[in-house]
């Protein structure tokens, strides 16, 4: 229903408001290559082993003929296909930028409705515009791993300012040691106020599990600054903030697309886009119009 835009879905967003809030919400991203599914998957299963319900939406890049995530089928994470504690759902970016789809924020509402402890959300891995991630998580885990090029790339792409918990994957392999070296340099060299989260830096092996309890450890650390230092609350106005908008943004590009929608509203987005080009109007003045009648 969330993915396909049900005229349901107010109805059912309003019943689910007393049952959600209560879930953690973890981000897991970084470069193509690093591991994230198989980190997601050796993060889940620890996760269980302490007790947890989880859920996971993985946002793949979507089949440009279906429209569906390539990857559906998560074979990395078969692991949990029977364990009735454990929730995995493909998501199609459908294009989106930032790695998710404009849907990820009603699908976690809806996991953490039905009762899980952890949302996970693994993001598409397409690099500079997956910051999109840290505005919808409460804790962002950037994945990293050695003999993928040089860390300061990694830097540029602007994942590193991101991350609420660093992790060297593959950290069996050579290099591991230099990627720790980078990244405590470039955390050390960030400019943060007193008081702030200095995120911690995992070594791990996903494909062995080595690791993963640490990681753990760090997320429930983090959590638990979250609520001491109101950041929590601040992060998650900010994320319903966010969310609020997208829909508003959406239900008004519906109607401008839609002529009879366009009519009633008194400004037609087509007849403002030709009048653009045939330079009877600015295209300040014709969003103004357009705008403005959406909302007058």
């Amino acid at each position: 229903m969330v993915e396909d835009g049900s005229p349901q879905l107010r109805e059912v967003m309003a019943a689910l408001v007393p049952y959600a809030g209560h879930a953690q919400v973890v981000g897991i991203t970084g470069s193509p290559g690093v591991g994230k599914s198989t980190a997601t998957n050796a993060l889940v299963k620890e996760l269980r082993r302490s007790g947890h319900r989880v859920g996971v939406l993985a946002v793949d890049p979507s089949s440009p003929f279906s429209g569906g995530a390539l990857l559906g089928d998560r074979v990395r994470m078969q692991d949990h296909a029977t364990d009735p504690g454990v929730y995995i759902r493909s998501m199609a970016s459908r294009g989106h930028l930032g790695g998710l789809s404009w849907t990820t924020p009603q699908a976690m509402r809806v996991l953490d409705a039905a009762g899980c402890d952890v949302v996970i959300v693994e993001t598409v891995g397409v690099g500079q515009s997956e910051v999109e991630i840290a505005g919808l998580a409460d804790t962002t885990v950037v994945l990293m791993a050695p003999g993928l090029g040089d860390g300061i790339q990694a830097a540029k792409a602007g994942i590193l300012e991101i991350a609420d918990v660093y992790v060297v994957n593959k950290a069996d392999r050579d290099g591991a040691e230099q990627v720790r070296r980078e990244l405590r340099s470039a955390v050390a060299l960030a400019d943060r106020p007193e008081g702030s989260w200095k995120p911690p830096i995992v070594m791990a092996v996903a494909q062995s599990g080595r690791g993963l309890d640490e990681l753990v450890e760090e997320l429930d650390r983090h959590r638990g600054w979250l609520e001491q230092s109101g950041e929590l609350t601040r992060r998650r106005t900010r994320r319903a903030r966010e969310e609020i908008e997208a829909i508003a943004v959406a239900a008004l590009r519906e109607k401008w697309e839609d002529v009879s929608g366009a009519q009633q509203l008194g400004g037609d987005l087509d007849a403002l886009a030709e009048a653009v080009v045939a330079g009877e109007k600015d295209p300040y003045a014709a969003a103004d119009e357009l705008v403005g009648t959406a909302t007058g």
